[in-house]
């Protein structure tokens, strides 16, 4: 039974896990869902995730929520197909993904989010962007990505020389990001911009991008 992802392959969160389960090669069915009409506060999806929030996984009579949960999920259940996306070989190597998983949840993502959403969410809202709260989290943003450069000058990728779920965790808010004035916070930052350049030319992460379209007209 293939697995059924449940949420629009326009949002950050269910693309994540839409690039994870590429990177793995794992057949699923994507279960699209219209947050424009507010159907993942219907009850039928509360009773999935009672948080009201995309993505939902279906496997079988397991039922799980949070993106990133869930494509470690699958890194781990699918760990003999398609790319070591957690390292299972090598304990140190396995210990930096997961350092690097939790660099994104806990610094970077808290920067970028509220700026993607406003210049693309807010916008729907009919309400215009705030600069104010742009320019903030740009501030933030571009400290956490000093940090980002300095890492990436000895290293390929964040958690080694390795393609890993901490890199592919990144690419949903930094694919919305590059549409955007914003994308110089990238584009000055050599190394950052050498790592954004290969991980989102990766096969899965293009295929991923195919359904990203917040912004297209």
């Amino acid at each position: 039974m293939a697995l059924k992802l449940h949420g629009p392959a326009i949002s950050t969160n269910t693309s994540r896990v839409i690039i994870c389960l590429h990177e793995k090669e794992v057949d699923f069915e994507l279960v699209p869902l219209d947050l424009f009409s507010g159907e993942h506060k219907h009850p039928h999806f509360l009773a999935k995730n009672p948080f009201g929030q995309v993505p939902v996984l279906e496997d079988g009579d397991l039922t799980l929520f949070e993106s990133r949960a869930i494509s470690a999920y699958i890194a781990e259940k699918y760990k003999e197909t398609g790319y070591d996306l957690l390292r299972h070989q090598n304990l140190q190597e396995a210990a930096l993904v997961k350092v690097w998983m939790e660099v994104e949840s806990q610094q970077f993502h808290p920067a970028i989010a509220p700026i993607v959403y406003q210049f693309f969410v807010d916008p729907l809202n009919g309400v215009s962007p705030d600069q104010a709260i742009i320019d903030a989290n740009l501030e933030k943003l571009g400290k956490v990505l000093d940090i980002y450069e300095a890492r990436l000058s000895s290293s390929k990728y964040l958690a080694g020389d390795f393609y890993s779920l901490a890199d592919l965790h990144h690419l949903p808010y930094t694919y919305y990001l590059m549409k955007t004035a914003a994308a110089s916070l990238i584009n000055e930052r050599p190394h950052v911009k050498a790592w954004w350049e290969d991980i989102s030319s990766r096969p899965a992460s293009k295929k991923a991008a195919e359904g990203m379209t917040f912004g297209e007209k």
